[in-house]
């Protein structure tokens, strides 16, 4: 390995290992993302698709089935699939969270209108059931229109879980297990299925997906509190601002009392948040261990993602996936 490559991140080199299949997806994904009746389609669609992003979901279809000796054209239509699923699902948090930027950019809901936002998201995940259909494989279809439901559920059941202090860490754990680690766990199985896999190892590659998504999400909840704002370009203690039970917040809530039980009350719950409400909250993180803690759970998912890939067959893919399980884990190290 050179050293340019040996620099370059887990996903980076993924990315240029699969940068043919890549391309493909990317051109399928233009191409079913057109409307030749309604073109406020393509201008919100393409706002959203064009904002970049690393296309990890996508990629990690690609990177299973190429893992898996696959050798058909499907694995592209499934990773397009993957793409336009979680695509639908940003457009609609966009407009319940209320948001007006994503990746440093305006969101579609604020350029044009809630409408516009939550129907075009309807529209992608209608094409994400034509292109799950084109394999005539009706296992991918039971795993990928699944995971659109356990979606779903992790985006209503957050609703009803926000802001409320008796949120536990099961809740919490179902909540990242519906809006992150589904997709991702099904992105993976996928590829395995559609090369004709044994059970077990299609069982590996779900467990893989599954625990990379809640390290990932973890992870993010763990720089909200404790990241570098220059590395990570987010303003430290966005979540607790927007009153978001993050599971560092749980860990610390679950150990409060007295004062410190209505200091969260007031914050989380009633959202009345004064000058130096962050720098205590954080105090309290770091007392309680809740930022330790969270880390050791981050560390324990990525491990648990690893130890699934030694289910899979030997191959220069399953060394980056390995990495790249690392990877999610070493921003917070």
């Amino acid at each position: 390995m050179g050293l340019d490559e040996a620099i370059r991140k887990p996903h980076e080199r993924l990315s240029a290992c699969l940068a043919a299949e890549m391309a493909e997806v990317d051109k399928l994904i233009r191409t079913r993302m057109t409307s030749e009746y309604a073109p406020r389609i393509d201008e919100v669609a393409a706002h959203l698709v064009g904002a970049g992003g690393k296309r990890l979901r996508p990629l990690l279809t690609i990177a299973a089935a190429r893992m898996c000796g696959y050798d058909g054209p499907y694995h592209v239509y499934l990773a397009a699939t993957v793409e336009f699923i979680h695509t639908a699902t940003l457009l609609h948090d966009d407009v319940v969270d209320e948001s007006g930027q994503r990746r440093g950019r305006p969101t579609a809901n604020r350029l044009w209108d809630n409408k516009s936002s939550v129907l075009v998201g309807d529209y992608l995940f209608a094409r994400s059931f034509q292109l799950m259909v084109a394999p005539g494989n009706l296992q991918v279809l039971d795993i990928l229109s699944n995971a659109a439901a356990v979606i779903a559920e992790g985006e209503v059941l957050q609703l009803t879980a926000a802001r409320d202090l008796s949120t536990t860490e099961d809740i919490y754990l179902k909540v990242v297990r519906g809006k992150t680690a589904a997709l991702f766990a099904a992105a993976t199985e996928v590829g395995g299925v559609i090369a004709g896999m044994p059970e077990e190892q299609q069982r590996a590659l779900h467990t893989y997906g599954d625990a990379l998504g809640v390290s990932f999400q973890i992870v993010d909840d763990l720089l909200d509190v404790s990241g570098d704002t220059a590395k990570t370009g987010k303003n430290i203690g966005d979540d607790f601002r927007e009153r978001k039970l993050t599971l560092p917040i749980i860990k610390t809530v679950a150990k409060a009392e007295g004062e410190e039980r209505a200091f969260w009350a007031r914050t989380i719950e009633k959202g009345d948040q004064r000058e130096g409400d962050l720098e205590y909250a954080l105090d309290l993180m770091a007392r309680h261990g809740a930022i330790d803690d969270t880390r050791d759970e981050a560390l324990a998912w990525a491990n648990r993602a690893k130890e699934a890939l030694t289910h899979l067959p030997e191959h220069e893919i399953r060394d980056m996936l390995h990495d790249l399980a690392d990877y999610v884990v070493a921003r917070i190290s």
